[in-house]
């Protein structure tokens, strides 16, 4: 799932001072012969483990208590942006949680400012097999800062009632496939009707197709980073993106992807790639305007690339931290350990999420409720973990150049140039 990314001036202003004892600190989880035994342990999460899975909470809770008897274990529940603020508001305080809940966009910033605490990773279960895109959102300069918690994966959906009607029927495997499938839903619907419904500022999608060309946002050259969209690679992305959205997509050219799903369900589209929820979302009789057909219609499967292979997909998730002011840190990374190890996945898997490590994921590939979104989660990137990202983000420097290719005010090649020479004024300042 796609989280809000915090200004970056805002947490320095919370962090100051931080940075360099979160560098010099050792990782968590180690022996903990340099602290005393923890008399009680504070743990920040989202209310969706609060309301969807407290058993598993609980679970973790009992694994701390048989090690340090007596331990008091409190928790606090929040949405995503009341956790922010919160955390923001304690960070320069000595009352900050021991574990904290973090979407994985959200974790940059903290780790650059030496926030969080660094974690030997040989502590944690399944670390060795941590999907990629999660595993990425919690390194920072070769440290690992975050523990991946559960994830979430971009898949395609379409109306199979729509596919039969254009005399297509089963979902397509590959790109070719694909596209010869969106031409006929598209000459069936006519003009007014967008057989895949794509926003132009949905820069996950947009980057998915530079990735899966060999291309990427930015690339690391020694402690620099360098914006890289004016690639060879990366312009063969963008300009299969931008003919696909030539092609298929019929509506507004503005538009970024927050209701998709919203308008997935006004029946006016054939075809959405995004999170796996947005689909059901888009079903649901509150957004529903189809009168129903879309409930027994919707069928999800893996989107195939222009490259041969399954289009590399951002993935959604959550990581768990410990921040560097903690007094607990090795009982917080033991907790943390009995929350995500491979029982604990079981049951975040069984509530409708991905597990964090690729040695649980592929039983799932076999089971058709889950095939599509495990296959996804196999093959996904990450933004780069440049000090200024969050700088980049908030200039919104991908979105409008993406929107300026599909309403052709700027070739290609003009746009991601004119974006490199933005993103490489940015990415590199705290």
């Amino acid at each position: 799932m796609k989280r809000q990314l915090i200004a970056a001036v805002g947490v320095a202003a919370m962090v100051v001072g931080l940075a360099a004892c979160g560098s010099d600190s050792k990782p968590a989880g180690g022996d903990g012969k340099s602290e005393a035994a923890p008399t009680s342990l504070t743990v920040w999460l989202t209310v969706d483990a609060q309301q969807n899975w407290p058993e598993l909470v609980k679970s973790a809770d009992d694994a701390i208590t048989a090690k340090y008897p007596g331990i008091k274990i409190n928790h606090e529940y929040y949405g995503w942006k009341d956790k922010n603020t919160k955390f923001d508001s304690v960070l320069a305080t000595d009352s900050v949680p021991d574990v904290v809940e973090m979407g994985n966009t959200e974790m940059l910033p903290y780790m650059i400012k030496g926030a969080l605490a660094p974690l030997d990773v040989s502590k944690f279960e399944n670390s060795s097999a941590w999907l990629d895109g999660l595993k990425a959102s919690a390194v920072y300069n070769g440290k690992t800062y975050g523990v991946p918690y559960y994830a979430g994966a971009r898949v395609a959906t379409w109306r199979k009632d729509i596919a039969a009607d254009a005399g297509v029927a089963a979902a397509p495997t590959t790109y070719a496939e694909l596209t010869a499938a969106l031409d006929k839903i598209q000459a069936k619907q006519g003009d007014k009707f967008s057989a895949w419904y794509q926003p132009s500022r949905d820069w996950y999608t947009a980057m998915s197709f530079v990735t899966d060309a060999g291309g990427a946002i930015a690339k690391q050259d020694g402690d620099k980073w360098k914006a890289s969209l004016s690639s060879p690679e990366a312009i063969k992305g963008l300009t299969a993106w931008k003919d696909a959205l030539g092609k298929y997509m019929k509506g507004d050219l503005t538009k970024d992807d927050a209701d998709r799903y919203i308008v997935y369900g006004l029946g006016q589209s054939g075809m959405i790639y995004g999170a796996g929820w947005e689909g059901g979302s888009a079903a649901d009789p509150k957004f529903d305007k189809t009168g129903g057909k879309l409930k027994e219609n919707l069928v999800s499967f893996v989107m195939p690339g222009p490259s041969g292979k399954n289009l590399s997909t951002f993935l959604g998730g959550s990581d768990l931290a410990v921040p560097v002011k903690s007094k607990a840190k090795t009982a917080a990374a033991e907790w943390i350990n009995a929350f995500t190890n491979s029982k604990a996945q079981e049951t975040l898997i069984k509530a409708g999420n991905l597990p964090n490590n690729k040695t649980q994921l592929a039983p799932l590939k076999a089971d058709p409720k889950t095939a599509a979104t495990a296959t996804a989660a196999e093959i996904s990137w990450f933004v780069p973990t440049a000090p200024g990202w969050l700088q980049v983000e908030k200039a919104n420097v991908l979105q409008n150049a993406l929107q300026d290719i599909a309403q052709g005010k700027k070739t290609v090649e003009a746009a991601a140039k004119d974006a490199d020479t933005a993103i490489d004024g940015l990415i590199n300042k705290a």
